[in-house]
């Protein structure tokens, strides 16, 4: 018999291996300052191109009166315990319907963190003789609440229309043997590619297959659609959408999440989402807060116009210099370079200390390997010098990229460590 602890000892896993190297700098990297298109890290001055702050809210004078002012009336723990018990209230109710509203649905019920609630109401849809079929790049939330599920469950390859109607027809004929029904699962927009889920040809297929439909819109919400609703509105099957989820942490800049849909089913939702039956209810500074927010959104278009000026401004100037950013479809831009985890380091060092460019990394296993993901998030607060120092940055980077630069200087690095 092992100690369950051997395991840890012997293996950190795929990123926790580089810690000692890594932390505090790649990983866990502490940004100062106010919430905006320029912040420091580690005292030096860097455009920050890692902060979903998509429109600019987290610092808006507006939105942080009303924090301040909702944080004074009613500090930071009022109401007490959970919705169900004793943490209810008319404004709550107020900001659910007002999100129903927004979103084009019957009700919505909020959620106190989207990762949570994701979790707890893919749990709460499905029963075991349910089947779940799911992108294969879905977000670890929608994975861990699938982890949940004791039936079946299919993955399709990513955004392939003929991959999702191939495991429809599989759990089609599970369902039919089980006497279950089906979910299937999308994003609006997937976060690290940037790429809208094909909605309209999901929800085409319910014509040829009995399932209904769970959007995860989280990068979508307050970003596409002509009013800001997401996905589904942008590409016009928002009413087709069975149950919506979007997150406060994108477009609202603060915490908190919430699901949408008809009345009926959201009522059954609020009634069997153990995260929220069993946790205390979202604080009313956050809740005041998302009014506010919500009334922005609504009542501000030029909060996303400033946005997609510049994604637009980013996203052809790197198209222009030959750069490589995938087939995004929204906000998100990725920019894609070859080469080892150790040269990823190297390069980003530099961008950060030589360029004052701060953009999150990804790589292996998030990527396939030789992959290096630099995923920059654009917001409404960041202008259009920002994207000319930037996309200067990136053409030197690239080169020494390519001439052996970072190779060489994360050799010497590499040998320290074994050192």
């Amino acid at each position: 018999m092992k100690d369950l602890f051997d395991k840890i000892y012997k293996d950190k896993g795929p990123l926790g291996k580089w810690a000692a190297h890594a932390e505090g700098y790649f990983v866990f990297p502490k940004l100062e300052g106010e919430i905006s298109n320029r912040m420091k890290f580690q005292g030096k001055d860097v455009i920050t191109w890692s902060i979903n702050d998509y429109l600019g809210l987290a610092n808006h004078p507006e939105v942080r009166k009303v924090d301040a002012e909702a944080a004074a009336e009613y500090g930071s723990a009022y109401p007490m315990g959970a919705r169900m018990m004793s943490g209810h209230t008319e404004m709550h109710e107020q900001l659910q319907n007002e999100l129903a509203a927004f979103v084009s649905k019957e009700a919505a019920y909020l959620l106190n963190f989207g990762y949570q609630g994701m979790v707890s109401t893919i749990d709460a849809l499905v029963a075991k003789d349910d089947i779940i079929v799911y992108d294969v790049d879905a977000h670890a939330c929608i994975i861990d609440g699938v982890r949940l599920h004791m039936g079946k469950r299919f993955t399709y390859k990513h955004n392939d229309v003929e991959s999702l109607e191939k495991n429809l027809e599989r759990a089609t004929k599970m369902a039919e043997q089980t006497g279950g029904g089906i979910l299937v699962i999308s994003e609006g927009v997937f976060g690290m590619r940037g790429e809208q889920g094909r909605l309209q040809e999901i929800v085409a297929l319910k014509k040829k297959f009995n399932f209904r439909l769970f959007v995860d819109d989280a990068h979508g919400f307050g970003t596409l659609g002509a009013t800001g609703a997401g996905a589904g509105e942008e590409q016009g099957v928002q009413g087709d959408i069975d149950v919506y989820f979007a997150t406060f942490a994108k477009s609202m800049a603060s915490t908190g999440a919430f699901i949408a849909g008809d009345q009926e089913i959201i009522d059954y939702l609020k009634y069997n989402l153990r995260s929220q039956m069993f946790a205390k209810s979202l604080q009313m500074q956050l809740v005041k807060g998302a009014l506010k927010r919500l009334d922005m959104l609504r009542t501000m278009p030029e909060l996303k116009q400033n946005l997609w000026k510049i994604v637009d401004a980013l996203q052809s100037g790197l198209k222009e210099r030959g750069f490589d950013i995938g087939t995004t479809q929204s906000c998100v831009t990725p920019v894609y370079l070859k080469g080892s985890i150790p040269e990823a380091m190297a390069l980003v060092k530099d961008l950060r200390e030589n360029y004052g460019i701060f953009c999150s990394i990804v790589v292996y296993p998030v990527i396939p390997k030789g992959l290096i993901l630099l995923r920059m998030i654009p917001t409404a607060t960041h202008t259009l010098e920002d994207v000319r120092e930037t996309l200067d940055a990136f053409d030197a980077i690239r080169e020494r990229l390519q001439n052996g630069t970072y190779k060489r200087l994360s050799a010497a690095v590499m040998s320290a460590m074994e050192g």
